[in-house]
């Protein structure tokens, strides 16, 4: 819930500055050398203080909103209704700001104007139009930062991943089991929609701070910095808090599906390297072995009939309040030459 509460002041405080800096170059464009046709004129600084009251206002109001769909609507009704929705919330956003526009010049700048003329004065079609595109800008910018990664926008755009660095990290592989049955008996369609209600789901994980790297047709991969998946042991708690959450929506799954969905999943730590790849497509990948033997942990639930299995290098960096290690052994992972011990883990409880 701390990690969730986060998320939304960060979503908040982003569309904040944004309407805030949108504001600042309204005034600046409209103010600069040019001379307003409407019954309100502004002092050019006199705008910028208004531009810096109303821009975090607007700008909470607009996360918000960003917020609610994110977390109530998106995925829950058609993209035809989704655009419908955020038209009509366009048009409230746009109404309100005229209505509080209006109350502050003929309250605070003693401007006397009825309310219809004031709606439709010279110019107020171009400030409306600017205020939509802004709109769609903030939320085409928003899904860029959901597809880059948490926190990746900003070091995509300054070119902190142009030249390889190295991270400590956590990679888990996630894998729906029995995957292969699943889709012969569902066919590809109802597979599909399988696949994407579990990965809708998934959104749980956010809770632990896990960032959902890559999606791999049945499987994905969640990765967190080292101390950020330490912590907590987000690294672990991710894991069943999603397997309760798929409980939790059980009979949803038996009704549609006539299925329970069950995931197995593989843990390992350590150095990687990220960088940016791609030329026509790009893309912020991590490339090393602590991912490759991730991978390999995972495949091998099956020959344990364990549901989570992990490194020995985690289980000695993790705490292990709540839950249970079972060490399995030291064992041959495909491509490597070195033994490699791994551990069983349960939540106790």
């Amino acid at each position: 819930m701390k990690f969730k509460n986060k998320r939304r002041s960060r979503i908040i405080i982003d569309y904040s500055i944004g309407w805030t800096v949108a504001f600042i170059y309204l005034c600046i464009v409209r103010g600069v050398g040019t001379i307003e046709m409407g019954s309100a004129q502004f002092e050019f600084w006199d705008s910028i203080i208004v531009a810096l009251i109303f821009g975090p206002v607007f700008g909470s109001i607009s996360g918000y909103a960003q917020i609610l769909t994110e977390e109530r609507v998106y995925q829950r009704i058609s993209i035809q209704k989704l655009l419908i929705l955020r038209l009509v919330y366009a048009m409230l956003f746009v109404a309100t700001l005229v209505l509080v526009s209006y109350a502050m010049v003929t309250t605070f700048f003693g401007v006397e104007v009825d309310l219809v003329t004031f709606i439709f004065e010279p110019g107020s079609a171009a400030i409306y139009f600017y205020i939509l595109s802004v709109d769609i800008f903030m939320a085409i910018l928003r899904q860029v930062n959901l597809m880059l990664g948490r926190n990746n926008l900003g070091k995509f755009l300054l070119g902190k991943f142009y030249t390889p660095r190295e991270e400590e990290r956590i990679f888990m592989f996630l894998d729906l089991q029995s995957s292969t049955q699943l889709a012969e008996k569902l066919g590809h369609i109802k597979y599909s929609m399988l696949i994407q209600d579990c990965f809708n789901d998934l959104g749980v994980v956010v809770e632990n701070e896990a960032e959902i790297y890559q999606y791999v047709g049945d499987e994905v991969i969640l990765t967190w910095k080292l101390r950020d998946g330490l912590r907590n042991q987000n690294c672990l708690h991710a894991f069943f808090n999603f397997k309760q959450q798929l409980i939790k929506r059980k009979e949803y799954y038996l009704q549609t599906y006539h299925c329970q969905p069950l995931f197995k999943a593989g843990l390992n730590g350590g150095l990687v390297t990220v960088t940016e790849v791609g030329k026509y497509k790009k893309e912020i990948a991590y490339h090393g072995d602590t991912i490759n033997t991730a991978a390999r942990i995972r495949s091998k639930c099956n020959d344990f009939n364990k549901e989570l299995l992990i490194s020995e290098y985690l289980n000695d960096e993790l705490n292990h309040d709540g839950f249970v290690f079972d060490e399995l052994g030291s064992i041959t992972l495909k491509g490597k030459e070195k033994e490699v011990a791994i551990y069983a883990a349960s939540r106790l409880g």
